[in-house]
């Protein structure tokens, strides 16, 4: 675009630094929001009110903060579930059929040591809860296993076959818990049977402790595809498969490796929603809810380019969204699905705010 001697042109990034895909976001999450606004005032309500009431209650009122912080750290397990295989150039969309089978295998734990019908333990409850984060890890490993298998055996498309599993295990819970169902709740209200008191999960001022797991495999995730070779080698794959097999790198391997990893992490989403959060304790009936939840993951995952740590802040911002747009959408009286309406407004907008992160607007002087 030329205006007199000046002219606006777009030129390709040699390179991205942290601090500018930060400011990218930043202004992307501020135009999401001036753009949903329209929703607000559309809806009669005035939109300062509105994002008041969302961030004071999602990040300063104590009830609020604690369904925040609850809602991080199911997505933080999710983002990093699809970072692990997507530094390998995989994608993982089978978070939920992982953290479903997460949930069905921490809830094995408790049918097989007959807890269900609530009978005495013959078992220290911390070792039980460890048996049951061990079982909802292996569990998503496993169905994270058949396309990793899949993808670096038979080079069949990894996004195709989670899709698939997402299906088949939403509809083996439903088996699994309603009418008949080995686990169903005794009331027959088609949800799970509930955790005894016993099995809750520790709490750190109303934390689950769970929250020390999501950011600690943030951390070893970041120190592995920083400082490991496995982590090189992952990244290497990512980057060119050809050149990978060239460097002798075993490709079946690291497919297979990045699908064990990332599905024993959203395995443990699954049991962190379903048996850590308080008030829960159960595989709800609206179990699916969590399950479109785990897709924003990868938007998590994307916007802070793969990096888990990025990843944080960005995992908390959609998490008290989420709380505070549930809120406003009562509050206000608002059609049903503001909390979905403004995520969805905020991830296709920072999709397209990451045109930026490769072109840049350079505005200069015209040579003519």
């Amino acid at each position: 675009m030329k205006l007199g001697n000046y002219e606006l042109k777009l030129e390709r990034r040699a390179t991205l630094a942290g601090w500018q895909a930060a400011i990218i976001s930043i202004f992307a999450i501020i135009f999401a929001l001036a753009l949903f606004s329209i929703i607000f005032v559309q809806a009669k309500v005035n939109p300062l009110l509105a994002y008041r009431e969302i961030f004071s209650y999602a990040f300063a009122n104590r009830y609020g903060l604690l369904l925040t912080i609850n809602r991080f750290i199911f997505l933080s397990l999710c983002t990093s579930a699809f970072i692990i295989p997507f530094k390998a150039g995989l994608w993982n969309i089978g978070m939920a059929g992982q953290l479903y089978a997460g949930a069905l295998g921490a809830f094995a734990i408790l049918f097989a040591f007959g807890v269900k019908d609530f009978h005495s333990l013959n078992i220290s409850p911390q070792l039980l809860i460890f048996l049951m984060l061990f079982a909802a890890a292996v569990a998503g490993a496993v169905l994270g296993a058949i396309a990793g298998f899949l993808n670096g055996k038979f080079n069949i498309n990894e996004i195709v076959v989670t899709m698939m599993l997402n299906f088949i295990v939403f509809w083996l819970v439903a088996h699994m818990i309603k009418e008949g169902g080995p686990f169903m709740n005794p009331g027959g209200r088609g949800e799970s049977f509930e955790l005894p008191s016993s099995l809750y999960a520790p709490l750190i001022m109303g934390i689950p402790f769970t929250i020390f797991l999501a950011l600690g495999i943030a951390a070893l995730l970041y120190f592995l595809f920083a400082k490991a070779r496995i982590g090189y080698q992952i990244k290497a794959l990512g980057k060119s498969p050809a050149a990978a097999r060239y460097a002798g790198i075993d490709t079946f391997k690291i497919s297979l490796l990045v699908f064990v990893l990332g599905g024993a992490v959203a395995g443990l989403a699954g049991y962190h929603y379903f048996a850590a959060v308080p008030g829960v304790y159960k595989i709800a009936r609206n179990y699916g809810y969590f399950g479109d939840l785990s897709f924003y993951g990868i938007i998590c995952g994307l916007i802070s380019l793969g990096n888990p740590i990025a990843a944080i802040p960005v995992a908390l911002l959609f998490g008290g969204l989420s709380i505070g747009g549930r809120l406003v959408q009562g509050k206000f009286h608002m059609s049903f699905g503001v909390d979905y309406a403004l995520l969805g407004v905020l991830m296709i907008t920072l999709v397209a705010f990451q045109f930026f992160y490769r072109y840049k607007i350079v505005w200069r002087r015209r040579k003519d």
